[in-house]
């Protein structure tokens, strides 16, 4: 069983990585989107926050109708997969308008509900003892697949961005095929057998979920805004101190080492608990995110390793949370326990993409990031109260 469980892990692994790819595939080429639809910058955060609406909307869907925890999750994965990759390569397709743009990046956001959420609950079929390292490794994969569009946009000339795309819209179908054809459904999986449109609400009765679901809250206020707007703060700092930092390439170790930081933190967990290690994280983010406008002023090698740090605690907690969220739960409701909290989660990232979008032409960038603290105050706050 063992060594089964572990070829599965591999698996979800690559699938993860392969199709949450197509997260910020649009976003790591934006600026030659802009160019070409002739967009302004002002477009930068609707097509930030269109992925993100997308998967909130899909989230809903997916919660409401219990779609994870009444048909095969692997089957659902799948056609996401092929649907969502579907969606990103229609990028590619002449006369890119800004509606097209905005509706492309909508319906991957919208399928990509059925990838990420949908592959921690297959993680917790198969895991009943350690689901908090599994899902280390697998919200890794998400983080290293958020990532990976910067790493290539970094090596490739700008006109010839419709490589990124072409490369994210293979990886998500090769993602969805291997999840179709070698995962089978776990052995921990207990499908719902009638439709509970209550559902959701219901969770939030049990203390322990809504414990681990406001102090994932915290962490997402965070975390995707930190991820879209660190180009502006590594461009902002390239200005004030006349250096010139790879935006794309350091954007993407950033955001690469907090995917290491989530298999650490989940090989942590094994030793003292989900719990310590998603408060931990929070209260280092929070710290960096006060320490952020001295950033702007220090040398480049301050600036870089401390944004890569800062990386890297940001992160650490998510899948602790998610494995706090999916023990607090029933098997047959992990599904949609993960997936609505995924979905109020990224709610929530719509409104801190979109005040700091705001702000940055009002305030200046330098303090544009203690507004960052906020989430992390609040989960550190949650844990520590509901805890005593």
């Amino acid at each position: 069983m063992q060594n089964k469980n572990t070829y599965i892990l591999v698996i979800l692994i690559f699938s993860q990585f392969a199709c949450t790819s197509l997260w910020f595939a649009g976003n790591s080429i934006l600026e030659s989107l802009m160019m070409q639809t002739g967009l302004g910058i002002e477009i930068m955060g609707y097509v930030l926050s269109s992925v993100q609406l997308g998967f909130i909307i899909g989230t809903l869907v997916f919660a409401t109708f219990m779609i994870v925890d009444r048909f095969s999750p692997s089957k659902v994965f799948f056609i996401c997969a092929l649907l969502a990759a579907l969606c990103n390569y229609s990028l590619l397709l002449g006369n890119l308008t800004k509606w097209h743009l905005l509706a492309a990046r909508f319906g991957t956001g919208f399928f990509l509900a059925g990838i990420y959420p949908v592959g921690m609950k297959i993680a917790s079929d198969y895991y009943k003892k350690g689901l908090g390292k599994a899902l280390g490794y697998l919200v890794g994969a998400l983080v290293f697949g958020t990532s990976f569009p910067f790493f290539l946009n970094n090596f490739i000339p700008q006109k010839e961005y419709s490589i990124v795309i072409l490369t994210t819209t293979f990886m998500a179908v090769l993602g969805g095929i291997l999840i179709y054809f070698l995962v089978p459904n776990g052995p921990y999986r207990k499908p719902s057998s009638t439709l509970q449109l209550m559902a959701s609400y219901q969770l939030f009765k049990n203390s322990k979920f809504k414990q681990a679901a406001v102090g994932y809250f915290g962490h997402m206020w965070e975390l995707y805004a930190f991820w879209a707007f660190t180009p502006l703060a590594i461009k902002n700092y390239n200005t004030l101190q006349n250096s010139n930092l790879s935006i794309s390439l350091l954007t993407g170790i950033i955001i690469a080492l907090g995917g290491l930081s989530c298999i650490v933190g989940g090989i942590i967990s094994q030793r003292i608990g989900s719990y310590k290690v998603a408060l931990n994280a929070l209260v280092a983010s929070s710290i960096f995110c006060l320490l952020s406008p001295l950033f702007f002023k220090s040398s480049t090698i301050i600036f870089s390793i401390g944004w890569c740090i800062w990386g890297m605690a940001v992160t650490a907690d998510s899948p602790q949370f998610s494995n706090l969220v999916a023990q607090a739960v029933p098997n047959n409701l992990k599904g949609t326990a993960l997936t609505i909290v995924n979905c109020i989660g990224f709610t929530i990232t719509i409104f801190s993409i979109e005040l700091l979008s705001t702000l940055s032409n009002v305030i200046n960038a330098n303090y544009l990031f203690l507004l960052l603290a906020i989430g992390p105050i609040i989960g550190i706050f949650n844990l520590k109260i509901n805890t005593n």
